[in-house]
C-alpha cells in the first residue's frame, strides 16, 4: 500500500517471513503481530505485554505472556508428534521458570507461536538493516486505537466483525479489499487483522503510531526495543 492508502492488495500467504522483507515489491515498514525481543530474566513479565494487556482489559487474553530469550528459544520444532510436542513443552517451561522472578511458566498457547517468533527473530539477525523497518503490533490493540480506544466486541461475532471492517474502511482501505475473500490458507479474520497491521504500518511511517511501554527496554541481544505499536 502506498501511504496515502492507494494500490492496497492482498498478496498470497508468504511461507517464510523473509519472503516479505525481500523483492522489487518489498514493504518499506512491516507491522508483524508476533512478538519481537525478549528479556534476559522475566521481572512479572514482558513489558509491553502487561501494558496492552491492562489496556484491552476483558480482552488481554488475545495477548499471550511471553517468557524470557532462553525460554523462547530452548525448543526448535518441528517436533514429530503430539508427546514430543508436550515434552518441549516441559523443557521450555523449566527455562521459563528459571529466568523469572517470581518463577512462571510458559503456557501451552504462547508456545505454539515460538517457531514463528524464532523465524522472525532469525531474519532480523541475519540482515541487521531490517531491523529499521519491523516492528511488533497487536490487532486488538491497533483496532482499539482506530475506534477511538473504545473497545470492540469479539471479532467472532457478526457485530464484532462487522466493526472490523467499517474501522479499516474509515481508516482508508478500499471497501472492496476489505470485503475480499481471504487468499488460500486464511481465513476472514485472518485478513481483517492483516488489513489493521498494515494500517499501523503506515501509521509508523507517518510517525503516528503509538507504542507501548512509552519507553521501551531493548533486547540487548538482539538489539531492538520491545515494544507494541499501534
Amino acid at each position: 500500500m502506498r501511504l496515502d492508502g492507494s494500490d492496497a492488495y492482498v498478496r498470497e500467504v508468504v511461507a517464510n517471513f523473509s519472503d516479505l522483507l525481500e523483492g522489487p515489491n518489498a514493504p518499506a515498514v512491516v507491522a508483524v503481530d508476533i512478538p519481537i525481543g525478549f528479556p534476559v530474566h522475566s521481572f512479572g513479565g514482558r513489558a509491553p505485554d502487561n501494558a496492552v494487556r491492562k489496556l484491552l482489559g476483558k480482552g488481554g487474553g488475545s495477548v499471550f505472556p511471553m517468557p524470557s530469550r532462553r525460554a523462547v528459544f530452548a525448543e526448535r520444532g518441528p517436533f514429530p508428534d503430539a508427546t514430543a510436542r508436550l515434552i518441549a513443552h516441559q523443557r521450555a517451561c523449566a527455562e521459563a521458570e528459571k529466568t523469572s522472578t517470581p518463577p512462571k511458566r510458559t503456557t501451552i498457547f504462547a508456545f505454539g507461536i515460538f517457531p514463528k517468533i524464532q523465524e522472525v527473530d532469525e531474519a532480523l539477525r541475519r540482515n541487521p538493516s531490517r531491523k529499521q523497518r519491523v516492528f511488533e503490533t497487536h490487532p486488538e490493540v491497533a483496532f482499539r486505537e482506530l475506534n477511538k480506544d473504545v473497545a470492540l466486541e469479539s471479532k467472532k461475532t457478526d457485530a464484532g466483525e462487522g466493526a472490523r471492517r467499517r474501522l479499516l474502511i474509515s481508516g482508508g482501505l478500499p471497501s472492496s479489499l476489505v470485503h475480499r475473500k481471504p487468499p488460500k490458507g486464511a481465513k476472514a479474520d485472518d485478513l481483517l487483522d492483516a488489513l489493521v497491521c498494515l494500517l499501523v504500518a503506515r501509521r509508523i511511517h507517518n510517525k503516528e503510531a503509538k507504542c507501548f511501554p512509552n519507553e521501551p527496554e531493548v533486547d540487548e541481544g538482539l538489539g531492538m526495543p520491545m515494544a507494541i505499536w499501534a
